[in-house]
């Protein structure tokens, strides 16, 4: 499978997004991750559709809007008219009743949906949901800063993902080159990656060293 890297919004310099969003996609970058947190489900506030919708007017790449927030249901049409390409929930925040209808609101729309699940979440949990989602997102860090360091534990998490899951399943969290390849390695093919990338002086050869690294 093609690897993809998606620098993750939240470690780019806010006071230039627009800057910030451009110089990533000259640097090669796949698409966005948008991280949406609420202060409830994680103990981070971000942004809302409102800044994802302007996001959508600066740039082609395709946005994965990663709802870190209790009941995701409820924000999901806001969402949608901003302009996300991709809709990933926590399995921790929804039912499967939940997951079915968002699976139905989002084929109507042709995007893709995910689901995430938290490090100390078991695979049992999403198992009976696979037949429903596109792809799945692994966190290897707990959710809610940026900067975080990788966890190991990831990798054993993503292998046995993909020994089931034969669509996309992305990692995010501490990425980088070390990271990136071990993630890769155990099947992981969309790498996302904040900190690692913004923080480099040349960008594209951040990206290519991701992408690179499997």
């Amino acid at each position: 499978m093609k690897i993809k890297v998606a620098p993750s919004i939240l470690s780019a310099n806010f006071a230039c997004l627009e800057q910030e969003i451009r110089s990533v996609e000259k640097a090669g970058a796949d698409l966005l991750h948008i991280d949406v947190m609420d202060g409830h489900f994680v103990p981070n506030i971000t942004i809302g559709p409102l800044v994802v919708g302007h996001i959508r007017k600066v740039t082609s790449l395709p946005l994965d809007v990663h709802l870190m927030i209790e009941d995701p249901q409820k924000y999901l049409k806001p969402f949608i008219a901003a302009g996300s390409d991709m809709i990933t929930v926590h399995i921790e925040t929804v039912s499967l009743a939940q997951i079915k209808r968002i699976n139905r609101i989002l084929r109507t729309r042709r995007m893709k949906f995910g689901i995430s699940l938290n490090p100390a979440t078991p695979i049992s949990k999403i198992r009976p949901l696979l037949g429903f989602i596109d792809f799945i997102l692994v966190m290897s860090v707990y959710p809610g800063f940026a900067g975080q360091k990788f966890i190991p534990k990831a990798v054993s998490k993503i292998r046995k993902l993909r020994s089931v899951f034969s669509r996309d399943i992305a990692v995010d969290g501490g990425i980088n080159e070390q990271s990136a390849g071990k993630a890769v390695q155990a099947g992981a093919n969309i790498l996302v990656s904040g900190s690692y990338i913004f923080g480099a002086k040349d960008r594209k050869k951040a990206i290519e060293r991701i992408r690179d690294a499997g």
